[in-house]
């Protein structure tokens, strides 16, 4: 296992919105109010939006340890996505379902990650799930879905909610027949993952669900370990991390814990091995990965006027006392160090890639797992919608 160290505490816990409300407002953290009016200006980029809407009843645990082990495969793969030679916005949110330790009375459900951009605050909620006993009723978390994640309404936009189990998909007060026609009228498609053989996923509705959602009904092995292929690039790209990290500088109240949770959710990364920490730096490298919440950099280039408006009490402990034009040539040059280390990064994963195409072809047969079949289900989706990938 590699070590990657933190300097202070664990984090503080987030709060979202309780499901028992009937909206959930589109705004997902607390950024600077500058940065919040700037981004909505600025922001026609089509988007991938994402609900996963995973089983933590006893039986999952190998459904939750394969989404931690391949979080971060998945999201390098959908930030691959282009319209028109440019990057998507990618939204992805997070449920879990059938939890005894969960409230009744919404149906043993919760919204652990609200849907947006927050990737290491993803990574962080879902490092956290703990499986408990319980009843996973299918219909009631799509309704669930549908009504506590603020859906954009873009024709060019693909809307998915890929919800797991392995319980039959009809149980529960909430017939899934209505929540899956409710998402295709929406333009919502619905990707059943049963967590078991085919042959029973068909008998239990998993296939009607996907059917009725306009989407894919597909199964995995819950039981298989996730095996990552080792690369000869693997090192120089933890290298690349580590420089990347240090280009990072927080601001405002949770700066300093927001940068700290960065280190850590690299931490929960390389639980899975070298492999799977170089896929969440190459996920770093990439647009999808932003942190104009907490990091100045990340700010600054999504408003030019980020600095002036920016109070001293904000400023991390580096930077008080010095005026104006000495933080923007500091951010400037953190600025050119991060594309410098995103441009290497970038030609490393291509490299990093095409080794693992090769290896995989050595490998035979096996029971498909969590990502792989999530990947294949999004790039034709969004193929299907007039998005294009780079190739891997």
């Amino acid at each position: 296992m590699i070590k990657i160290l933190l300097t202070t505490a664990f984090l503080t816990q987030f709060s979202f919105a309780s499901l028992q409300s009937p909206e959930l407002s589109p705004l997902t953290s607390s950024q600077h109010p500058s940065i919040l009016a700037s981004n909505s200006a600025k922001n026609t980029k089509s988007k991938i939006q994402v609900a996963l809407l995973l089983d933590t009843s006893n039986s999952m645990d190998g459904l939750i340890d394969q989404a931690k082990a391949q979080l971060w495969k998945m999201v390098n793969r959908l930030a691959d996505a282009q319209r028109q030679n440019e990057g998507v916005e990618l939204e992805i949110a997070l449920f879990e379902y059938g939890n005894s330790g969960l409230e009744p009375d919404a149906g043993y459900i919760r919204l652990v990650h609200p849907l947006g951009t927050d990737l290491d605050g993803l990574s962080e909620k879902l490092f956290e799930l703990k499986t408990n006993g319980g009843d996973e009723y299918c219909g009631w978390v799509i309704q669930t879905a549908l009504k506590e994640i603020p859906w954009s309404s873009g024709a060019n936009d693909l809307r998915i909610i890929f919800i797991a189990g392995n319980e039959p998909f009809n149980q529960g007060p909430v017939n899934f027949r209505t929540s899956c026609g409710a998402a295709a009228d929406r333009d919502i498609l619905i990707n059943t993952i049963h967590c078991g053989d085919f042959k029973t996923g068909l008998s239990t509705d998993w296939k009607t669900g996907a059917d009725l959602g306009r989407g894919k009904y597909m199964i995995i092995d819950t039981d298989k370990k996730v095996t990552h292929i080792s690369t000869p690039f693997d090192a120089r790209i933890l290298e690349c991390n580590e420089k990347l990290n240090r280009t990072y500088i927080g601001y405002g109240a949770k700066g300093a814990l927001k940068k700290e949770r960065q280190v850590k959710q690299d931490n929960n990364a390389a639980s899975y091995g070298a492999s799977n920490v170089a896929q969440r730096a190459a996920a770093k490298s990439k647009s999808s990965y932003r942190n104009e919440d907490w990091d100045l950099v990340d700010a600054a280039r999504a408003d030019e006027q980020f600095v002036e408006k920016l109070e001293e009490s904000e400023l991390p402990a580096e930077l008080k006392g010095k005026n104006k034009a000495e933080i923007k040539k500091e951010i400037a040059r953190l600025g050119a160090e991060r594309e410098e280390i995103k441009k290497e990064l970038a030609e490393l994963e291509k490299k990093m890639s095409a080794y693992i195409a090769e290896e995989t072809k050595k490998q035979v047969g096996g029971e498909e797992t969590l990502d792989l079949v999530l990947i294949q289900a999004v790039v034709d989706q969004a193929k299907a919608k007039g998005f294009v990938f780079t190739a891997k």
